[in-house]
């Protein structure tokens, strides 16, 4: 079994904030692999790059969903702890996409699955998900695509 190099990384990272003494970074790194190590046992497999793209993903997602409830209830407190966590959380993604580099996609994965309506979504998001997983904000982009086929 060997380890991806992505979660070796973030190990790495684990134990340099240990030695930094960088208590909040320690604590969100610590959380991206207590994720990690829950969905390896969950599925009793390790992990690859992918997959762990993806538990990084789900995590950026509900970070984003709790700023956006805690600056709704007057918590900029704890929304800025949530920030600071999305921040550490994102720099193990790959660089994001760009709003044409989207576009563009969208336009390719269009003419790839023949999409004509709404109906057709689920086959344009298929060929859309393993491609930006972790690149762009999937919820954005679905909303981009169902705008393209109404």
């Amino acid at each position: 079994m060997t380890t991806s190099s992505l979660k070796s990384r973030i190990t790495e990272d684990m134990k340099a904030a240990m030695r930094g003494g960088d208590k909040s970074r320690l604590g969100t790194v610590r959380l991206i692999l207590a994720a990690i190590k829950q969905m390896e046992v969950d599925s009793r497999t390790e992990l690859d790059d992918a997959q762990i793209l993806a538990v990084l993903d789900k995590m950026v997602k509900q970070r984003r969903e709790s700023i956006s409830q805690y600056q709704q209830a007057g918590r900029d407190d704890l929304a800025q702890v949530e920030q600071a966590e999305l921040e550490v959380i994102q720099a193990y993604l790959p660089q994001a996409l760009t709003d044409d580099e989207i576009r563009q996609m969208i336009d390719a994965a269009l003419a790839e699955s023949g999409a004509e309506s709404v109906r057709d979504m689920g086959k344009v998001m298929n060929l859309l998900k393993p491609r930006m997983q972790g690149r762009a904000d999937m919820a954005a982009v679905s909303g981009m695509v169902k705008t393209r086929l109404s």
